[in-house]
């Protein structure tokens, strides 16, 4: 494996997504993941389809799109954990790791003795991520919690579609599981800290984090509206609670998104939409009195707004840096040059020889760029080479 990682072994005991999301991160910046699964069943996204990925003459390879999301670049291990042989190849596994991530309930692991305390022991510098829908302590510690539930339970549905006076208004998730995804975004940069810190003292550490908590704290400038203020945010749809005009607007052929992020911005947006009189308005010659008048301003932008198609606004307002852009669905995102000419779209052959579309990670080194040549793999694909390394490393 490339990347600035390498060297790192990453013992995964997670399955669905979050977990698996980070874990694929490191895997991505180089690190060995040794993804253990249950033999005959795998991680349960292995079934979640359709979609299953075609072959070049398309035949059903089993691979669901899901599972393709979020595990390439691991070694599949199959291990029944359950049993006194697989918590022993934990345990050797484990002592040869820098990183375990696991997203079992809290103390699902200590009746196998694969918990913290239990593998510490025999290896003080494992860095151990625990991923639980509430965390290790509190009244719903003891609870399965699911990203869906997570989006309603953490407010993000709450400030997440249209508002109930309008059509097709109340609460939405969002069309990803965010939650989730979050959640690993926070266990890689959790991870990577703790082996900085390792670095410099030898000792590794538990890492306890919870999707609620991870939900809660990217409410990000939602929250602190209502910290600030004591207002409970309201569900805008595509509006923005704090900047007008920031919105998905509707013109001649389809919807742009507009989003003015200061006074001189309106100011050239005005003039572009034939409207110039409006910036000079006393009602919206500032950010803070357009919020305060947007129930008057966006109607007067959107019959200009009307006039003309998406091709024509997104080049008359971006020509004067006005940022604006098409709602694009996702084959106009895969075909959008800029997408294409960031590498964004990939693909990796598959052990069995069938090539499997993906997304890149987005990240670019300068030093250590990465590489994405290992699909997701075939269910116990890596059994035998890994326990077999593992019994040489003895």
């Amino acid at each position: 494996m490339a990347g600035p990682l390498a060297g790192i072994k990453v013992l995964d005991l997670s399955r669905i997504l979050a977990g698996p999301w980070a874990t694929q991160v490191l895997a991505d910046y180089g690190a060995e993941i040794w993804k253990i699964e249950k033999p005959g069943e795998g991680d349960d996204t292995r079934r979640w389809g359709p979609p299953f990925l075609l072959d070049a003459n398309g035949q059903n390879t089993g691979q669901s799109a899901y599972f393709l999301a979020a595990n390439r670049g691991k070694r599949s291990v199959c291990i029944d954990i359950s049993s006194e042989q697989g918590q022993q190849q934990i345990h050797q596994l484990a002592a040869q790791a820098d990183v375990l991530v696991e997203n079992y309930k809290v103390g699902g692991l200590a009746k196998y003795g694969l918990d913290y305390a239990s593998l510490k022991a025999s290896n003080p510098r494992l860095i151990y991520c625990s991923i639980t829908g509430f965390g290790q302590t509190g009244p719903y510690a003891n609870q399965a919690g699911y990203d869906a539930m997570i989006q309603g339970l953490g407010g993000l549905m709450s400030i997440t579609g249209e508002p109930d006076t309008h059509p097709g208004g109340g609460p939405q998730k969002v069309g990803v599981a965010v939650a989730d995804l979050m959640t690993g975004m926070y266990a890689v940069s959790a991870i990577l800290a703790a082996l900085h810190h390792r670095n410099q003292t030898g000792q590794g550490q538990y890492i306890d984090l919870a999707l609620l908590d991870t939900q809660v704290a990217w409410l990000a400038n939602q929250a602190s509206n209502y910290l600030v203020s004591g207002q409970v945010p309201q569900r805008l749809g595509t509006a923005h609670p704090n900047i007008v005009p920031y919105q998905a607007m509707q013109v001649k052929d389809g919807f742009i998104l507009l989003a003015v992020g200061n006074d001189r911005q309106f100011r050239s947006c005005c003039a572009v939409l034939g409207c110039a009189e409006l910036a000079d308005d006393p009602r919206f010659c500032s950010n803070a009195l357009r919020v305060q008048h947007r129930d008057a301003l966006i109607p007067l932008l959107a019959a200009q707004l009307l006039q003309h198609g998406v091709a024509h606004w997104v080049k008359a307002l971006s020509d004067q840096h006005v940022p604006c852009g098409p709602i694009n669905n996702l084959e106009q995102v895969f075909a959008d040059p800029q997408v294409q000419a960031r590498g964004m779209p990939i693909q990796a052959t598959h052990a069995k020889g069938y090539q499997v579309p993906m997304v890149a990670n987005p990240v670019k080194f300068s030093a250590t760029p990465l590489s994405f040549d290992s699909a997701p793999p075939e269910l116990g694909e890596h059994t035998e080479a890994v326990l077999q390394q593992l019994l040489k490393g003895r």
